[in-house]
């Protein structure tokens, strides 16, 4: 019973400290050779972490072997394009007159000019090492954009 108890406590802390990508939403237009905004918000915890990298990639889901749709594609096998591969620091941005949103960081990038219209898969990968262990920390987040 012990056990079980340890690991949902576990499970509890990893999914405190799940990130989002908050912008931009999912099926938005991009246009190739653009920059765009990846917004990636990390909600508030009580649970200490330490963040190490986060990976922002970009991949069609347009080609040989594919169908067009990201649904079926496998970002965590293969992440395309990465457009950014560094430090995460998210901060809290209090705004007056807006609601309040968790700690974010925004990141500047440039969809590739060679990127295909069609779908798209815009992929976060994420590192930080959680609690007392502290014991390292894995996710890969996604959204689907519509490349025009």
């Amino acid at each position: 019973m012990k056990s079980f108890v340890v690991a949902l406590g576990l499970a509890a802390s990893v999914f405190a400290q799940s990130i989002q990508i908050g912008a931009p939403v999912e099926f938005s237009s991009i246009t190739p050779g653009t920059n765009i905004t990846v917004e990636v918000d990390r909600p508030d915890t009580l649970t200490g972490s330490q963040e190490v990298a986060i990976v922002i990639a970009l991949n069609s889901c347009v080609g040989p072997g594919l169908d067009g749709s990201c649904a079926s594609f496998d970002v965590t096998q293969d992440l395309g394009t990465v457009l950014y591969s560094g430090p995460y620091d998210p901060e809290f941005h209090d705004v007056p007159g807006l609601p309040n949103k968790p700690p974010y960081q925004n990141f500047s990038v440039q969809v590739p000019s060679s990127l295909p219209q069609g779908e798209a898969a815009l992929t976060v990968s994420h590192f930080s090492l959680i609690g007392l262990g502290p014991f390292p920390n894995l996710e890969v987040k996604n959204i689907t954009l519509n490349v025009v």
